[in-house]
């Protein structure tokens, strides 16, 4: 059906023009399981997230080790929130979450791991997990637009600037000193 075809009979059946244009736009389909599938994905990788910083916070040894333990603490326990609010949502759509640790990180099996006790491989291979999480959080908010989720889509687009903003000042804290942009 053309969307001239489609105003018109939305004109005969006394339907508003709006919802006929934004249907339009959402030409991709997504099923509810497609969706639920990504957020425990989601929810996996933000449990990794967590482990990750936990660890870190506790192994990191550099001269800025208190400010570092001190941010980690906040970003650990923010992923926690993170999951806990992402499998409120899956509970709140009447499906499960895996019943174990082996269910739920297996459920993403791609995470990057830390491979050494260096503070700064430690730190840059955890932002580059966050940014990977916040463009998985983006993607997954995306699918909730297409299946019409405000709620899912709005938090998951806080769980990913969360992500980037935790990113962004650990950057900062690892960049070199140099008086230049990081671009230049």
């Amino acid at each position: 059906m053309t969307s001239s075809s489609q105003f018109l009979d939305a004109k005969i059946q006394d339907q508003p023009v709006e919802q006929v244009v934004e249907e339009e736009e959402k030409t991709e389909e997504v099923t509810m399981d497609e969706l639920i599938s990504s957020m425990i994905t989601l929810s996996s990788y933000v449990n990794h997230l967590y482990t990750q910083a936990h660890l870190i916070h506790f192994n990191l040894e550099s001269p800025i080790f208190l400010a570092v333990h001190k941010f980690l603490r906040k970003a650990y326990r923010e992923h926690i929130q993170q999951f806990d609010t992402i499998a409120e949502l899956v509970r709140s759509m009447d499906y499960f979450l895996p019943m174990c640790d082996r269910g739920l990180s297996s459920a993403y099996k791609g995470f990057k791991h830390v491979k050494s006790y260096s503070a700064r491989d430690m730190l840059v291979t955890y932002v580059k997990n966050l940014e990977d999480g916040g463009m998985m959080a983006k993607k997954v908010a995306q699918m909730a637009d297409l299946k019409d989720a405000p709620d899912v889509q709005n938090k998951l687009a806080d769980i990913c600037g969360q992500m980037f903003h935790i990113a962004y000042m650990l950057k900062s804290t690892l960049r070199a000193q140099t008086g230049t942009q990081p671009s230049e």
